[in-house]
């Protein structure tokens, strides 16, 4: 099956060629250690957000003031799922809702000051591990895993963090 598809992605080379078997199972072990880096950084919040409300409060942080149509297809979730996720975080009072002033039925979710630095808090957290975890490196492979990394995020549209929006209209 992988030669069949291998063949056709060469018939079509603007098609990408299908990630190996080891290069996917090197990205699930990465994947494992990193989820779980990210149940460790959210533990201290536990009782105040769930790992979904904390990646909803991402999406606003990195993208800017969101619709809810337009959060739910950044999660990959169906809109009233979305929907009951920002009740939640407005009843937190880690997000808020605008409306525009020019067309009071267009909706904007913002994140408060406290949704702000609790994203803060926990990518500060996360910040910290992963520097202990690749100090564990050497300095070539970091260097390497700079290029790796960006690409593999750009790829599953992630905003890096230093392309963030600043939402500070509070």
């Amino acid at each position: 099956m992988m030669a069949a598809a291998r063949a056709a992605s060469a018939c079509n080379p603007t098609e990408p060629a299908p990630a190996s078997a080891d290069v996917v199972e090197a990205v699930l072990g990465a994947s494992r250690a990193l989820l779980a880096l990210a149940a460790r950084s959210l533990a201290g919040i536990a009782e105040e957000v769930t790992l979904p409300q904390y990646r909803a409060l991402v999406v606003i942080a990195s993208r800017g003031p969101q619709r809810v149509a337009d959060l739910a297809q950044a999660l990959g979730v169906n809109p009233s799922t979305a929907t009951r996720m920002c009740d939640r975080l407005v009843r937190k009072r880690l997000v808020r809702r605008r409306a525009l002033p020019a067309d009071r039925r267009v909706v904007r979710l913002h994140l408060t000051a406290a949704g702000r630095r609790l994203v803060e808090e926990v990518t500060g957290v996360r910040r910290a591990e992963i520097a202990q975890i690749l100090g564990k490196l050497p300095a070539a492979e970091r260097a390497q895993m700079v290029e790796l990394f960006s690409r593999f995020s750009a790829a599953a549209g992630e905003v890096p963090d230093r392309d963030w929006q600043l939402d500070l209209s509070l």
